[in-house]
C-alpha cells in the first residue's frame, strides 16, 4: 500500500546523512552487507531512523519472543498495515533467518489460516491489537493467555506495533522500493 502523496525527499546516503543518521546508515552496511532502502528515506528525518532501529533491536534482543514468533509479530503488523516493503523484507528474514516455515509465513502474507495453533493464537492477538488500536477485548486477551504466552508479552507486541508503524507508514509515504535482496518474497496487498 501506498499513500497518493510521495514524499519527494531523496534517500540519503552515509555521507550526505549527517552525523547520527550516517552513524546508523554505516552500522547498517557493515552488518548487513547494505544499507536497506527503508533506512536511506528514513535518514531524512534522523530520530525516526534511530527510534525505529533502537526499538527494533530492543524488540529482538528483549522482548522473550523466539525469532520465529518476532517475525510471525512482525508479518502480522506489517501485513495489517498494507506494507509492501516490510512484507517482503520479513518474509526474507522469516525465511533464511528466523526459522519460519514457509507453510506459516505463506499462510500470514495471504491471509489464510496458520498451520501451527501457538503461531495462530500469536498472530490472531497481533493483528487483533492493531485493528482495535491496543484495545482488545478480555476473550482476546484470555486466548492469547490460552496459547501459552503471558501478559508481559501484550507490552512486547505493543512495542512492535509502535516500531513497525513507524517503517510501515514511512514506506507508506515513500513508497519504498523492495531491496533486490528481498525481490525473492515481494507482496501486493
Amino acid at each position: 500500500m501506498q499513500a497518493e502523496y510521495k514524499v519527494t525527499l531523496s534517500p540519503k546516503t552515509e555521507a550526505a546523512a549527517g552525523e547520527l543518521a550516517g552513524g546508523l546508515l554505516h552500522e547498517a552496511r557493515t552488518k548487513l552487507g547494505f544499507v536497506p532502502n527503508m533506512y536511506g528515506v528514513m535518514a531524512n528525518a534522523p530520530g525516526l531512523l534511530d527510534t525505529y532501529i533502537h526499538g527494533y533491536n530492543r524488540f529482538r534482543e528483549l522482548s522473550g519472543f523466539t525469532p520465529a514468533e518476532q517475525e510471525v509479530v512482525l508479518l502480522a503488523i506489517s501485513r495489517e498495515n498494507g506494507c509492501t516493503y516490510c512484507v517482503a523484507a520479513h518474509s526474507f528474514i522469516a525465511d533464511k533467518m528466523s526459522g519460519v516455515a514457509v507453510e506459516v509465513t505463506n499462510a500470514i502474507r495471504d491471509g489464510k489460516p496458520i498451520p501451527d495453533a501457538r503461531l495462530a493464537a500469536l498472530h490472531d492477538f497481533t493483528r487483533t491489537m492493531v485493528v482495535k488500536r491496543g484495545l482488545p477485548s478480555k476473550t482476546d486477551v484470555n486466548a492469547f493467555l490460552a496459547a501459552g504466552y503471558s501478559e508481559q508479552l501484550i507490552l512486547e507486541i505493543v512495542l512492535a506495533i509502535a516500531v513497525k508503524t513507524l517503517s510501515n507508514y514511512a514506506n507508506h509515504l515513500f513508497h519504498t522500493p523492495v531491496d533486490d535482496a528481498f525481490a525473492g518474497r515481494v507482496w501486493t496487498d
